[in-house]
């Protein structure tokens, strides 16, 4: 009976081996696979764009005006899809591990906002920060991803005029990124669905977007060991809020 024991875990254990060996091949394959995509469409994309822009110099008829208006809206929407769906490739299919460490969060959050205070000021929304000596344990490039998906998505949805603030609370074992506006907000059937990837929501249609940026968001919080929390009302705003880990 020992005999037969020890032959069937030396069994079980080489074909674990094997296993292991295998699944570190695929992901290797997928890695280069994701790699390659990356790195081929990247520069046919910027042509494109490119392209497209130096026409939109040129003294041109309105049609062709708007033809072309359409193709640089159309570029810059795929270019962010094929983005956003190389960084949850690599999330998914574990070929990035994050890197986490216990910082202050505030030269993350600074430096995502500094990003997105342009397209605020265009749309004439306050966005603002209040000062924060917190502390959590993140990957500073990843949750600066995050971040700036829900502040890109709260400038979106908010009207000119509008107010987006983020402000950092502490607890016992959390530090809660609270990121506020006061635009449209979401009605409750729609809350649980807003996460799921390439959902997107009938009443908001014509604004551009693929989808993606909230289950990214998502996908890289929870990735860290931590986790999102949303609060909203129609026509009364919304109230994200990412909680990291503090130790």
């Amino acid at each position: 009976m020992l005999s037969s024991m020890e032959a069937k875990l030396s069994h079980y254990l080489k074909s674990s081996a094997i296993s292991a060996r295998n699944l570190r091949e695929q992901k290797a394959k997928i890695e280069a696979l994701v790699a390659d995509i990356s790195h081929q469409t990247k520069t046919p994309m910027a042509n494109i764009l490119l392209y497209a822009q130096l026409l939109d110099e040129q003294e041109t008829s309105d049609d062709a005006r708007l033809l072309i208006t359409s193709l640089i809206g159309q570029s810059e929407k795929l270019k962010t899809l094929i983005d956003a769906l190389v960084k949850t490739s690599r999330l998914e299919t574990g070929i990035y591990q994050f890197q986490t460490k216990r910082a202050k969060v505030e030269p993350m959050l600074a430096e995502t906002i500094r990003q997105y205070l342009p397209k605020a000021q265009q749309k004439h929304i306050s966005l603002k920060q209040e000062p924060t000596e917190a502390f959590a344990v993140f990957d500073a490039k990843w949750t600066a991803e995050a971040v700036g998906n829900l502040i890109d998505n709260a400038i979106k949805y908010t009207p000119a005029g509008g107010e987006v603030s983020l402000h950092v609370s502490e607890y016992d074992m959390f530090c809660r990124i609270v990121i506020t506006d006061n635009g449209r907000g979401i009605p409750e059937e729609e809350q649980t669905k807003i996460f799921q990837r390439f959902y997107r929501s009938p009443s908001v249609a014509e604004e551009k977007g693929v989808g993606l940026g909230l289950y990214l968001a998502r996908e890289i919080i929870s990735g860290q060991g931590g986790y999102i929390k949303l609060e909203s009302q129609p026509e009364k705003g919304s109230t994200f809020s990412i909680f990291l880990p503090r130790e």
